[in-house]
């Protein structure tokens, strides 16, 4: 048997109350799929629900590290494979790529 999940951590860019840009961490989303992970923090980008805490008045975009868990049981016993991938999501230019590639993943 199996089991999949996929999670998600990284950084929400958003517009500031007061003007300019700014990131800050993202909320973590756990999802059994890589679309329903992807539908999920689009929604938060949508909605503004992604954002961990920093009040942004609208968010822009994210840079999220996704981590893929396969857990296989053999003969009862958990093996598990982790691997990770960076994936880029709402509507960022060049100038805002490069802005959340400087930032730093913590794993």
């Amino acid at each position: 048997m199996k089991i999949k999940t996929f999670s998600a951590s990284g950084y929400v860019l958003g517009n500031l109350w007061g003007g300019g840009e700014g990131a800050y961490p993202m909320r973590n989303v756990i999802a059994n799929s890589l679309d329903e992970l992807l539908t999920k923090a689009n929604n938060g980008i949508s909605d503004g629900s992604l954002d961990s805490g920093m009040g942004f008045e609208s968010l822009t975009g994210a840079m999220m590290l996704i981590k893929e868990e396969t857990k296989t049981f053999i003969e009862g016993k958990p093996y598990i494979n982790t691997e990770y991938s960076v994936e880029f999501i709402g509507e960022l230019n060049d100038e805002q790529l490069d802005f959340l590639n400087e930032l730093d993943f913590d794993i």
